[in-house]
């Protein structure tokens, strides 16, 4: 069991370079069973995530070496059984989809139902199972496994019922070895979406109209191996400048697509913040006084869900009212509990939460209860007077690389303990 302990009241000062796409490579790593051949990944996160989705390459068969920190080699030539038992899925969502990776290839996929964060409320899969169906497979759900099997994949016309990242991906990585055309409508236009058929296409898929709302997809015998590499991350960037504007700081943010962050960008210079845009590169600073602004998320291109925890904390300390409403996941609001312990000031009503700004939030002992909560934690305990204490962290390592080195090298004072080596416990 570990643990970050954070000491407030630093103001973050420097340059901090993102990594390569969570969003992305969760999808892009399991789409390389599609090629029965050699993939090179180039700007892999080093992340928990990517960890437990290599783990499950290795154990379908896929030969896996890694040619250096950011870098993966992967051979998906031979391939055992397609199954993902729970024991590997557990740890993360997105190893769903293999689902789409396995039944494409093989034309059948036995995947566990998937872990990873809980927001408080249902994540189904039903418009993946839809997609699925329309294409031709045969699905069921026994003791928590998803048993998928179809004899000929073909291509179809697909309306999804809502808009969801995770269906649009899914469905896409089945389809492009089905037979003849398929339209995905109502789809997710997320930049890891575009990513995802980026790479796709380079193994020999012709998917045309990634990052709209209609995606035709003409199927293919054969995909082939590739060399690729993966998009910065939106949301770590985005995680780092409300970082550097809720301590009032001044943070260049390296290798980054300014376009991604718009919607962010935009809430930041309404909060009072000042960003500038390079070509690879933003710049956050503020300081005078954080003021109230309005959130609402929504799908791509609105201001994206795995920004609001951060942005809420931040706006803990903004001079007014604020009105964060979400639009996307119900119940994404139960780290609210976790900064009033810190003297927030908030009222939450369903999916809309009103935030009364305070001076100072003060050091305390905190849960991070999923990943980007957990990420809004530790802008809360920076922010903060005093020590706070954040456990749970498994949660934030999923998709936050190198975060304890980043954010020192940004003169943030944290340091990730054991509970075993922990002096505050051992006092006690």
């Amino acid at each position: 069991m570990e643990k970050y302990i954070v000491t407030g009241g630093s103001r973050l000062h420097g340059k901090v370079t993102i990594s390569g796409a969570k969003n992305a490579a969760v999808a892009i790593l399991p789409a390389t069973v599609l090629a029965r051949d050699v993939c090179v990944l180039e700007n892999i996160p080093n992340i928990s995530d990517v960890t437990a989705l290599l783990n499950i390459l290795r154990a379908l068969g896929a030969r896996v070496r890694l040619l250096d920190k950011t870098t993966v080699e992967i051979d998906t030539t031979h391939l055992t059984e397609p199954v993902v038992p729970h024991e590997l899925a557990k740890p993360l969502r997105a190893s769903y989809y293999f689902l789409g990776a396995l039944l494409g290839r093989c034309g059948r996929a036995d995947v566990s139902l998937p872990g990873g964060c809980n927001f408080g409320g249902v994540r189904p899969i039903d418009q993946h199972i839809k997609g699925f169906r329309a294409l031709g497979a045969e699905v069921s759900v026994n003791y928590g496994m998803v048993h998928m099997t179809s004899e000929a994949l073909v291509g179809e016309h697909i309306y999804f019922d809502v808009v969801s990242v995770g269906a649009t991906m899914n469905v896409m990585l089945a389809a492009v070895k089905a037979r003849g055309v398929t339209i995905l409508e109502n789809a997710a236009k997320e930049p890891h979406i575009v990513d995802l058929a980026n790479f796709l296409n380079s193994m020999g898929a012709d998917i045309r109209g990634a990052g709209t709302d209609v995606i035709k997809i003409h199927g293919v015998d054969v995909l082939h191996g590739t060399e690729y590499s993966i998009i910065p991350d939106q949301i770590e960037a985005g995680t780092y400048m409300v970082a550097a504007a809720a301590t009032g700081g001044d943070v260049l943010v390296e290798n980054v697509i300014p376009k991604h962050l718009e919607s962010i960008i935009d809430k930041l210079r309404r909060a009072g913040a000042t960003v500038e845009e390079f070509d690879d590169a933003v710049r956050v600073s503020r300081t005078g006084r954080l003021q109230h602004v309005n959130v609402k998320t929504m799908p791509h291109p609105g201001f994206p869900t795995d920004m609001q925890p951060q942005m809420t904390t931040m706006l803990c300390c903004a001079e007014g009212t604020s009105i964060v409403s979400e639009g996307v996941w119900d119940n994404r609001f139960k780290y609210v509990d976790e900064l009033r312990k810190m003297g927030a000031n908030i009222q939450v009503d369903g999916k809309v939460a009103v935030v009364e700004g305070v001076e100072r939030l003060t050091g305390a002992p905190v849960k991070a209860l999923d990943l980007r909560a957990g990420a809004a934690m530790l802008i809360a305990g920076l922010m903060a007077d005093g020590i706070t204490e954040v456990e749970e962290i498994h949660h934030i390592e999923r998709g936050y690389s190198s975060l304890v080195d980043k954010l020192r090298s940004l003169g943030a004072d944290i340091r990730k303990v054991s509970y075993d080596d922990d002096p505050l416990r051992e006092a006690l």
